[in-house]
């Protein structure tokens, strides 16, 4: 026996899986799909956003059929995992990922067809019930209320102690953000926290010399302080 056919027996047959019939794989695919689809509706509920990616969400239940797939053809010949490696290893991926949110419903839809691929289904139904509950418990904590822009724009030029003089009662901190001086007006950019907005703006418009008073909501990271 060559060093060839020894290597043939001990490798290659060694590691192919006789255990593939159809059966196996239409159960595999299957518990993946329904996985994909659990996902799928997961991401439509946890979601906090005006526009939804519906392509997105469809993907996660494609991904996870082609990734179980992917492994059982893998686990059946070690021929032909080599080959897949190295197609694969060309594919690049040019969409960001802005969301991490989508980056864990992108790593549970991969896991769940690694997992289903393995034979594995019950650990992929027990983490994808951990992970409902973890996402479900803290989506619904509530976030920190976020700062808003206070802007105004006053004829008197000195009026910049006064507006945050009056801010002060509204609001625990106020921080300029930007002042704009012309020859006969102020515009004052500030950050503050309140929770009156109304109140704030009509203590602000009260102040002679103050022309107008906006307070914009903006969608910037939130700042524990």
């Amino acid at each position: 026996m060559s060093a060839g056919d020894i290597f043939k027996k001990s490798f290659l047959e060694g590691y192919a899986s006789g255990a593939l019939t159809i059966g196996s794989i239409a159960a595999c695919l299957g518990i993946a799909g329904l996985l994909g689809i659990y996902i799928f509706f997961a991401y439509r509920l946890l979601c906090r956003r005006e526009f939804l990616n519906k392509n997105f969400s469809i993907a996660l239940i494609a991904l996870a059929e082609i990734t179980a797939a992917i492994i059982l053809t893998v686990q059946s010949n070690v021929v032909i995992s080599l080959g897949m490696v190295g197609a694969l290893s060309i594919v690049r991926f040019r969409t960001a990922i802005k969301d991490p949110l989508d980056l864990i419903f992108l790593f549970w839809a991969i896991s769940v067809g690694i997992i289903c691929g393995a034979g594995l289904a019950i650990v992929a139904v027990a983490v994808s019930a951990v992970l409902s509950v973890l996402l479900w418990i803290f989506n619904a904590v509530p976030a920190a209320k976020s700062p808003v822009l206070l802007l105004v724009s006053s004829t008197d030029l000195k009026s910049e102690a006064q507006i945050l003089e009056a801010a002060k009662p509204f609001c625990k901190r106020c921080t300029v953000k930007s002042r704009s001086l012309t020859a006969d007006r102020l515009d004052l950019v500030a950050e503050v926290r309140t929770a009156d907005e109304a109140g704030l703006s009509t203590a602000v418009q009260a102040i002679p010399g103050v022309v107008s008073v906006s307070v914009v909501a903006h969608n910037g990271e939130t700042t524990y302080q």
